[in-house]
């Protein structure tokens, strides 16, 4: 079984397209979501789909996105584990493609972001974060920004967690001698909400 673990803060717009592009992407696949409310103050959790796949963690406050990930690959009950954005910014279309590479024998996949669809400044911003961070990670992880990523269920005992967890989750596996390696993934603008 797959589980799709998505942290989500003030994403109600967003989670109905994000099940149902979900659904789609993972047709034929046993799969479960795991949605993480990281105490949303918009409507989000009464926009989530209950069904026998789908389980809704929810914190009362917010506490990052670090937080919202962690619990979440803790509670997966599946052998691989896909985390995606709840913004609509990654596309579920690229999950297979991820699960194709943990296939082959890869224990983390990891998305990059070959065409960007954000803002000049929110770019730059991104391309100096990610060289400072593999200056001293030496995780050779070009887009450690992009939440797009599949391992394998061995891999979340190398996390621990920590505010900003989620930018070091492939030095961390890296680091627990775990074999990573990165796909180009679609990046889509933000359509609704505040990034």
């Amino acid at each position: 079984m797959v589980s799709v673990v998505v942290p989500l803060y003030n994403e109600e717009d967003n989670v109905p397209i994000l099940q149902q592009e979900l659904a789609k992407a993972l047709a034929g696949i046993d799969y479960e979501l795991v949605l993480v409310d990281d105490g949303s103050v918009d409507g989000t959790a009464g926009r989530v789909a209950m069904d026998g796949r789908t389980r809704l963690l929810r914190f009362e406050k917010n506490t990052g996105q670090s937080a919202a990930m962690y619990a979440g690959i803790h509670a997966a009950a599946g052998q691989s584990i896909v985390l995606i954005d709840g913004d609509l910014q990654n596309d579920p279309a690229d999950i297979p493609k991820l699960l194709g590479e943990l296939a082959k024998g890869a224990d983390l996949v990891c998305g990059y972001r070959a065409k960007r669809k954000d803002t000049t400044f929110k770019r730059i911003q991104s391309r100096i974060a990610n060289f400072v961070r593999s200056r001293f990670t030496r995780d050779g992880v070009r887009d450690t920004g992009c939440t797009l990523k599949a391992m394998r269920r061995d891999c979340r005992e190398a996390l621990f967690p920590f505010t900003g967890m989620h930018r070091f989750i492939p030095a961390l596996i890296k680091g627990a001698g775990f074999a990573i390696t990165e796909v180009p993934v679609n990046h889509r603008p933000r359509q609704h909400g505040v990034s």
